[in-house]
Order: C-alpha cells, then structure tokens, then sequence
C-alpha cells in the first residue's frame, strides 16, 4: 500500500511540474505509463499550483524511471518519508545504515568531544565532590582504584573520604572464606555481581593456620588454630593487626563473637571470647588490651556446652552464643556487662544449626533429617513464647540431590544474607539466602584465577565491606 500510494503522490507532482514547465516551453520527456490503481486509491485530479519566485529562469529535467538510471544530466528524485528531496547528479539516494554503525559513529563523536575537553576543567573539580563520586563507586571497582595513580591510593587515609564513605547505604555484606587447597589465602565472594574475588593477604607473623571467626564495621577476625593468638583485618585494604596475647594460659576452644565499640566516642571495636567453662575476656580496639569484666553468675549452668560451629550475632548491643544441654542461648550485654540465660527447645531431627540475624531478629539455620530426606530450614525465634518458629525452608526440588546422602552444612553468614556450604564426599555446594526476601540462590564454584581447578570451601564469614576501616 505504501508503494502505491507513494507512485500516486509521484504522478500527482509530475502533473503539478509538467504544468509549469508548459508555461515556460521546457519540454518533458515521455510520461509514466498508466497504473490502473483500485478505486479506494484514485485521487482528484492535481490542483495547478501557483508559479513559486524562486523557479524563475531555471531549467528542469526529470529522469526516466523506466530507462537506465546512469544518466547524469539530470537531476535524481528520491521520495523519503514522504518529502521529496533533489539531490546531485549521479549521486545515490541515501541508504540507511546498521544499528552498530550509528553507534559506532555516535561513540566516535563522543570521544572526541571528550579529547577536546580541557585538562583544566578538571583541575577545578572540587575536591569534596570527587571524594563523593568515589565513594560512591561499586565495591568491585576498589581493586582497580589503588593502582590509578598515588593521589587516589592515597584516600585511604584521608579524613574526609572518610566521612563521604560514612554517609553511603551499607551494601550487601561479602564473604571473606578460606579453602581446603589455601587455607593461608582467602577468598572473598560478591553476592551482587555473583563473582569471587581473590586478593593478596599481608604476610601473617605466624606459621600456624589462621582462620576467620567473627567480622564487624568491615573488619574479620582470625583465631590461630592452636586458640592462642587474634588477629584482626581489612581484606580490602589488606590493613592487618595482631592483638595483645590473651591473658588466659589454658588454650582451650572458644567461641568469638565481635561487634563495634558503641561505649567509645572514638568508635573502633570489640571481640569477645568464651569458653565452655564459663571463663571469657573482651578486647577493646581503643584500649588494646583484653579484661575480664567479671565472672559468670551461678544461675547460668556450668558448661556451657557451646556450639562452636555456629558464630555468635549481635543483637541491640548483646551477643548471644547458642549452646545445648540444656538446647537454648547465652547472652552478654557489652555495655552494662549482665549475662541473661535463654532455654529454648531445638526442633526435632536438627542438625548442623547456627544463629543468624535480620533486622534485630534471632534467627536459626539447620539440616532437618528424617529417613533419608535432608532439608534446609529457617525458624524465627518468637520472644513471647521462647519457642523456634519455621519461616521458610529450601525449595524441595533442591533438597532432592541431597536425598539418601550424608549431608555436613555450614553457615558461612549470618547476618541479614546467609552463605550455607552443604557437603558430602562427592558434594560441595554453596547456596546464599536473603532472609528479607526469601530468596535461594545457587553460588557460582570458587575457580582460582589462570586455573579450572575448583576450590572447596572450609570455613568463613560475612562482611560488610568498608574501605576506611582499620584493623
């Protein structure tokens, strides 16, 4: 219909011209043959325009559309979207050309515009501006960032960075982890663009194997395995510290839990260590030195029976240590020092649990077996009732892999975004879920860089990455 249209448009116009040219005796050359077009096409017959000024005294050729199309004393016709243009002899109509060379044309436009910007523009950039913009960049980009230039390396350290990446939402947290084949090197995961990360640690002043216990304020916490010696450090910055020796003389397991100095205007941190014996220490950053506030009282029963593989969390300014016999927790208020006992009865046929935390809510994580399924299952603990209460549970077809196997679980994370390494003899899977949102997602396989070699998981924790903190 178009072409139809457009071919009477074309006669209409060939008439409207061919009356003027009769006027000043310029002859045409032959007509368009007829086109017998349907009736709901005819038009009226051409309205005889007026002679426009500017046709004056010029001389018109129109080509032949049915003969060769090569000659050039003439003038080409080209309708385009409608419009009639006049272009030069022997010149072809414009072609409309690929997506990708537009933009190609366009970027090439681009960039030199931007070559010809000049350098001073940016010399007057304000300083507090372009800490803004920085601080502001993805996480990722920090890896690229120290090897710019010494000015941009040099933020670090600077006060008023500081503050900029104070004022910024705190991402996602990371997951600083540790593997069976390195377990002297780490592995951080990124859980918004999904990739693993692995950077160079500073040189560890110890031979033994450090591993991660707790975090806070963008800040891990190692334990040596021989439960002597903390360390504490920026994976980012790879900014590290070895704490003051423990007090204590009896290199017994412990359970760390760590969170920020609320007490202190100066901010820094806190790690605290208990044993199953009731014996603990807290270490403040600011004081570098570790104290025992107190003893634990007598109505708290004696051991603890602590769960060493579940990490403690930080609720409202107390951590809580989940413990068995009897199956409940223990808590330490870090500001008044007040320890508070909790009896809360596991659920039935769990397995592999840890302590998680979301939005000020204690959470629990576990393997729930029964014949020869395995289930991963989350509870939220109701304060009221002192009871565990399922929320939510991995999707079933999940669960079927695991059916008739041995499953060993971990709980990498536990604050807001759960890391869980489920693992058998022939398995090891890693599964992240956001407890807000209810949402599963499988964790792409640790791959070291220039290697195919798959890694597997041991141990880890979660982290908010921050690139101003410092051990």
């Amino acid at each position: 219909m178009l072409f139809v249209e457009g071919l009477a448009m074309l006669r209409q116009l060939i008439g409207q011209v061919q009356e003027l040219l009769d006027l000043y005796g310029t002859p045409l050359p032959p007509p368009l043959p007829a086109v017998h077009l349907p009736y709901i096409f005819h038009h009226q017959p051409p309205t005889v325009l007026g002679q426009p000024p500017q046709l004056r005294n010029n001389r018109w050729c129109f080509h032949n559309l049915e003969e060769n199309p090569s000659e050039d004393d003439c003038y080409n016709l080209v309708m385009k979207a409608g419009r009639f243009q006049m272009l030069e002899p022997g010149k072809a109509p414009p072609s409309k050309r690929a997506r990708k060379e537009r933009s190609r044309g366009k970027l090439a436009e681009t960039s030199s515009s931007n070559e010809t910007m000049e350098e001073e523009i940016w010399k007057e950039f304000p300083e507090d501006l372009y800490e803004a913009v920085i601080a502001r960049l993805p996480v990722a980009t920090f890896f690229r960032f120290r090897s710019v230039c010494q000015k941009w390396n040099s933020l670090l350290t600077s006060n008023s960075f500081s503050l900029q990446c104070a004022q910024v939402p705190q991402p996602q947290p990371w997951f600083y982890t540790r593997t069976h084949e390195n377990v002297n090197t780490g592995a951080m995961y990124d859980p918004v663009s999904r990739k693993w990360h692995h950077p160079t640690v500073p040189a560890i002043p110890t031979k033994m194997i450090i591993l991660p216990v707790a975090s806070a304020g963008g800040l891990v916490c190692f334990l040596d395995i021989g439960h002597r010696s903390f360390y504490v450090c920026n994976p980012l910055t790879r900014s590290f510290r070895e704490l003051q020796a423990r007090s204590v003389k009896v290199w017994s397991r412990v359970a760390v839990g760590m969170t920020l100095n609320q007490k202190s205007a100066s901010g820094g941190y806190q790690i605290m260590w208990i044993g199953s014996d009731g014996e603990y220490e807290v270490y403040d950053s600011t004081k570098n030195t570790w104290t025992c506030p107190g003893s634990m009282p007598s109505c708290i029963k004696l051991p603890l029976s602590l769960n060493f593989r579940s990490q403690a969390v930080c609720v409202d300014g107390s951590m809580y240590f989940l413990r068995s016999d009897p199956d409940g927790m223990v808590s330490y208020d870090m500001e008044t020092g007040v320890w508070k006992q909790f009896t809360v009865p596991a659920p039935v046929h769990l397995s592999d649990q840890s302590l998680a935390e979301c939005g000020g809510r204690i959470m629990l994580v576990g393997l729930l077996t029964k014949n020869a399924a395995t289930c991963v299952c989350i509870w939220e603990l109701q304060k009221m009732t002192l009871l565990w209460k399922e929320v939510d549970r991995m999707p079933n077809i999940w669960c079927l892999e695991f059916y008739g196997k041995h499953i060993k679980m971990s709980c990498l994370g536990n604050r807001g975004l759960l890391m869980l390494s489920l693992r058998s003899k022939m398995m090891n899977r890693l599964v992240t879920y956001d407890i807000s949102r209810k949402e599963w997602l499988k964790v792409p396989n640790c791959v070291l860089p220039h290697s195919r070699k798959r890694q597997w998981i041991a141990c880890g924790t979660a982290f908010h990455p921050c690139l101003t903190a410092k051990a």
